[in-house]
């Protein structure tokens, strides 16, 4: 039995010598001092021993357990020191070396172009009003003189959640609410998305986004509007800026008129941009119909006003040169990285 205890102690020490991670320690120690170790096998054997020997035995059986532990502290503390020893070489920074350059974000031409409407609008003494998205029957249509029968409230063109509630097809809700809610005079922008149920081609979507006006005050004219929207156009695009406008009916307008920009891909010439006609419509604009007026409580005998939607994207392509609404909403970097 004596030989058996030193014969385990020099196993151990020699396996423990080519241990080279902690695992594998640790299954060693099971298997050399665990409950069903090889030590602990030799010790259950001492009750075939003699009392002379058993003091002997039980005395070298203590010496080589000690042992064995000492050698596995030290071989542990050895690993870990290695490791830390590995870690720290790993993790040396060296400060000699360059920066890793950071990329930095910038605005999007669309929050650009918006910011810089507002910026001449509040130039102008208007205020910024936003509005729900999800409206209500009245005030997307029926406070804006929209008869049931008219084409806008279509549900192929619109997208109704339930017969009175739906997502709005134009801010111009904004504008009765304000009206509601405000005495004149009035003058306010509405920027915000709107939902149409169009196709998907280079100059529509089902989401963009709109920019609606309101002005309402005593000896409000049509030149009011006109020179309101022409400011605006030579403020984005440049004084030599040529807009048109068109004859044309809303039904919480009256007159109307269609807002037209001379192509900005073409200069007029005809392109796929502009349809060859030379001209991009731009926006909706008009006289504030004195029905309206008075649905939300104003008195159209003392008080007249005009009102306009803008589409954001149409006059964000036409300041970058974009010939493709798509694409300011594939959020592809080479494209945004040029603004």
């Amino acid at each position: 039995m004596k030989e058996q205890l030193q014969n385990i102690e020099a196993s151990a020490k020699e396996e423990l010598s080519k241990v080279s991670d902690i695992k594998t320690l640790e299954d060693l120690r099971v298997r050399f001092l665990g409950k069903k170790g090889e030590l602990t096998a030799i010790l259950k054997q001492m009750g075939k021993l003699s009392a002379e020997e058993r003091p002997v035995i039980g005395q070298l059986a203590n010496k080589v357990r000690g042992d064995i532990e000492a050698a596995l502290t030290a071989r542990r503390d050895e690993l870990k020191s290695k490791a830390e020893e590995m870690r720290l070489k790993a993790e040396t920074l060296d400060v000699t070396l360059p920066g890793k350059k950071q990329k930095i974000g910038r605005a999007h031409p669309l929050d650009v172009t918006l910011e810089q409407v507002e910026e001449v609008f509040l130039g102008m003494g208007f205020d910024i009003v936003e509005g729900p998205e999800v409206e209500t029957d009245h005030y997307c249509f029926e406070a804006l003189n929209m008869p049931k029968h008219h084409p806008a409230r279509d549900t192929q063109d619109t997208f109704y959640i339930n017969e009175n509630v739906l997502l709005r097809t134009q801010t111009s809700s904004v504008q009765i609410r304000t009206m509601e809610n405000r005495k004149p005079p009035i003058r306010i922008i509405s920027p915000g998305r709107v939902y149409r149920s169009d196709a998907v081609d280079a100059t529509h979507s089902p989401l963009f986004h709109q920019i609606e006006g309101l002005v309402i005050d005593k000896g409000i004219t049509m030149a009011d509007l006109k020179g309101t929207l022409e400011l605006l156009m030579k403020r984005l695009y440049g004084e030599e800026t040529q807009v048109r406008f068109r004859p044309h009916h809303f039904p919480y307008t009256e007159p109307s008129a269609e807002v037209d920009l001379m192509c900005f891909n073409c200069h007029g010439k005809g392109c796929s941009m502009c349809k060859q006609e030379g001209w991009v419509e731009l926006l909706g604009s008009g006289m504030v119909h004195p029905k309206v007026l008075e649905e939300c409580g104003i008195d159209p005998e003392v008080y007249s006003g005009f009102a306009f939607g803008i589409g954001l994207e149409r006059i964000t392509m036409g300041r970058y040169s974009i010939n493709d609404m798509r694409l300011l909403y594939e959020n592809d970097m080479r494209f945004l990285e040029q603004f």
